[in-house]
């Protein structure tokens, strides 16, 4: 019987399949991108609030399978998705913010909990290739993603609003907000009415500003470009081409 074989079979082929998404950063930053322009034109309530929390929870599970996270860490991930995806619907279908906040909280907890899996690949990481600036650029850009979600949630659960009672918000602003406030750009056309808000948003400075100047800005200090290249054609060749040096 070949049914052992072709089992066999079978899982590698799931293996080479998985092994694909090793690293994948750059999907992972498509990904971040997308969310950010669906942010951007929708609403975080009824059916464009189920919309964000897919293309989210989407980004958090591809991000978790390519920083090499054990696949129970992934199932647990998908589980909680279609659990804020659920909470997601149910809100949508019946109303009511005690669902959107509860999904709002799954969504933010995973996705960070899938950005220090790529911060951790991106650490640990041997070698500084494109892949790596990808995958830091990845957690950088995913921060603004974090905090919308935490300020729309912060929105619901103050009585005045995140910016007050005078202020009615639209679609993209808490996303506009929050990349602004990333940023440190502060056009002051947006500001947190609440302590709670002023102490997140003030949180959000700290880690964008902290995050691009040490991280982003070493590893692209030590990229260089080429030397993977030049790596496998001198191990083709059978001598190893010879370590950049570093910086005095």
């Amino acid at each position: 019987m070949e049914t052992g074989s072709d089992d066999s079979a079978a899982q590698e082929r799931w293996q080479v399949r998985a092994e694909g998404f090793r690293d994948a950063f750059g999907l992972v930053l498509a990904l971040v991108l997308t969310t950010y322009v669906l942010g951007s034109v929708l609403g975080n309530r009824g059916w464009s609030a189920v919309l964000l929390t897919l293309s989210t929870s989407a980004t958090a599970i591809v991000a978790l399978t390519s920083s090499h996270v054990r696949p129970g860490i992934v199932r647990r991930a998908v589980v909680v998705a279609g659990l804020a995806i659920l909470l997601a619907i149910a809100s949508a279908v019946f109303g009511g913010r005690l669902w959107l906040n509860v999904a709002s909280f799954l969504v933010i907890v995973l996705l960070v909990v899938a950005m220090a899996a790529v911060l951790k690949r991106v650490v640990t990481s041997g070698t500084v290739s494109s892949r790596t600036i990808l995958g830091a650029i990845s957690v950088y850009a995913a921060l603004g993603l974090v905090f919308t979600w935490a300020y729309g949630l912060i929105d619901r659960l103050e009585g005045g609003g995140f910016f007050g009672e005078t202020v009615r918000t639209e679609g993209g602003d808490f996303i506009f907000f929050s990349y602004t406030t990333l940023t440190t750009t502060g056009y002051g056309d947006l500001v947190p009415a609440g302590q709670v808000g002023r102490m997140v948003s003030g949180l959000e400075m700290m880690l964008g500003q902290v995050f691009l100047v040490t991280l982003v800005a070493g590893l692209v200090s030590l990229w260089r470009p080429g030397q993977a290249l030049l790596r496998r054609r001198g191990r083709r060749s059978g001598s190893e081409a010879p370590e950049s040096a570093g910086p005095a």
